[in-house]
């Protein structure tokens, strides 16, 4: 894998990787990636992690079912640490909290923005950053590809919604959600307006 050979390796070949929510920024945990379970992310589109207790390649929530969908991996600037983009099916920590980080020691503890507010905010800095290797930025780069994968997504919420239970239902819809955020804001529009058209619809209305 190309993307790997230009990574710092230490000494056991592995790398720190934080993995951060695609949707709404929060940090969900800290693990070690080898070049195996670099190429396992990118080939499965699931986060996978090398075991240091184990000495074992493992997928976060092979167990506990709760996996984390892969959206990009970014290097940092010494190429010695990963940061992960997912969106977790379930709680990642293995406490039952959404993230990892929950201990506070110092400070105020983060709370994430409300969802939707803090998914156009995030796509948002996608755009003005543009990382290399996120999937937001390379969509924003392409409307026409976004406005394909919105139409997709809501075929995928209709399929769900004719059988595929509760839980694959609320999936699809929040994937549906994320591509229409990329869409508002690849063709420029705010939330402000969407607003302004509920509102003269008559919020609360029958109609």
């Amino acid at each position: 894998m190309n993307e790997g050979s230009t990574l710092r390796w230490d000494e056991r070949g592995l790398v720190p990787a934080v993995v951060q929510h695609a949707l709404t920024g929060e940090v969900l945990m800290l693990g070690y990636m080898s070049r195996e379970a670099l190429e396992a992310t990118r080939a499965t589109g699931y986060v996978h992690f090398f075991s240091r207790s184990r000495n074992a390649l493992w997928r976060k929530g092979e167990s506990s079912g709760h996996g984390l969908r892969c959206r990009g991996v970014v290097a940092d600037c010494d190429a010695d640490a990963l940061l992960v983009l997912a969106v977790p099916e379930g709680p990642t920590c293995h406490t039952g909290n959404p993230s990892c980080f929950h201990q506070l020691l110092l400070g105020q503890r983060w709370e994430s923005p409300p969802p939707l507010a803090g998914l156009l905010q995030l796509v948002r800095q996608r755009q003005q950053a543009a990382p290399e290797g996120s999937y937001t930025a390379k969509l924003l780069a392409c409307p026409d590809e976004a406005l394909k994968k919105l139409v997709e997504e809501a075929a995928e919420v209709m399929l769900a919604a004719k059988g595929e239970g509760e839980a694959r239902l609320v999936e699809e819809l929040a994937d549906l959600l994320y591509h229409l955020a990329v869409v508002l804001v690849s063709q420029g529009v705010s939330p402000a307006a969407l607003e302004a058209e509920l509102r003269r619809r008559g919020l609360g209305e029958a109609g």
